[in-house]
């Protein structure tokens, strides 16, 4: 039993979800012939009821999440609260054990196919030895119609790095070449695990500006973190994943809901 709040309001639902409005920031299957294609006027993602478990360890118990298109949002939570299991749902990496879950109005493995969704995953590394020039090279050739070139190094902000190797990066370079990788494609929605982890603070300052400037395009961004400022300096919108066995009573601000998912993550054993 859980609750799910926007700008206040309680609704009951099937998941310990808070989501809380923040302010803006500056900055059926498809029909044939629409592959490749966002639907017209229907959310990015919607997913209802997911329940995830690995053996005993219960990762997800029963998540709502609507997202509408043009949204950037954050999810919320501390370490181990099921957030990289719902990006993983959501790219078709993982398969719920209950549940529903649509990316543009078809399943998550078809919108991956038909290129709508770019990813940037914690674990994604880079290929050693290569020149970043080059290796942006290689992924825009994997996409039909792909971003062009001077436009997507210009919003990750990589031409002071093209002809460097991939391994002789600093942190902050590296998530930048990640991002770069997974806009190529220029996908209808974008999904962060974690983005910022391995950046200092200006690092995450300029990262931030570069994702606005990608979504300003009308593109959704869907992020995952477990950093409470990050969260709500970037986010139009945060949702609070707070486990799947807790009820909240109340809710009024982010604080609020990030102190009930600090808790139950304190007495709850979750799988990331």
């Amino acid at each position: 039993m859980a609750a799910v709040f926007r700008s206040g309001r309680c609704m009951k639902g099937g998941s310990a979800v808070a989501s809380i409005r923040t302010g803006p920031i500056a900055a059926g299957e498809p029909e044939p012939g629409m592959v490749g294609q966002a639907s017209e006027g229907g959310p990015a993602v919607w997913a209802a009821g997911l329940a995830k478990s690995y053996g005993p360890t219960v990762a997800l118990a029963g998540l709502d999440l609507h997202v509408a298109a043009g949204e950037t949002v954050a999810l919320l939570g501390p370490n181990g609260a099921g957030k990289s299991t719902t990006i993983g749902l959501l790219l078709g990496l993982l398969h719920a054990d209950r549940g529903q879950v649509r990316v543009h109005d078809r399943p998550p493995s078809r919108a991956v196919a038909d290129g709508l969704v770019g990813a940037m995953l914690q674990d994604a590394g880079l290929m050693p030895g290569v020149r970043v020039g080059e290796l942006l090279a290689m992924v825009r050739g994997l996409y039909p119609r792909p971003l062009p070139a001077g436009e997507l190094v210009a919003l990750a902000d990589l031409e002071p790095v093209l002809s460097r190797r991939a391994d002789r990066l600093s942190g902050g370079q590296a998530q930048r070449v990640r991002f770069a990788a997974a806009i190529a494609g220029d996908p209808q929605l974008l999904l962060l695990d974690e983005p910022t982890a391995a950046m200092d603070v200006q690092a995450r300052r300029n990262f931030w500006v570069q994702i606005h400037r990608y979504a300003a395009r009308g593109r959704t961004v869907l992020f995952a973190t477990h950093y409470l400022q990050e969260a709500d300096d970037a986010a139009d919108r945060v949702v609070v994943i707070a486990g799947g066995q807790a009820s909240v009573p109340t809710a009024t601000a982010v604080l609020t809901a990030w102190t009930l998912a600090s808790a139950l993550a304190a007495r709850v054993p979750r799988r990331r």
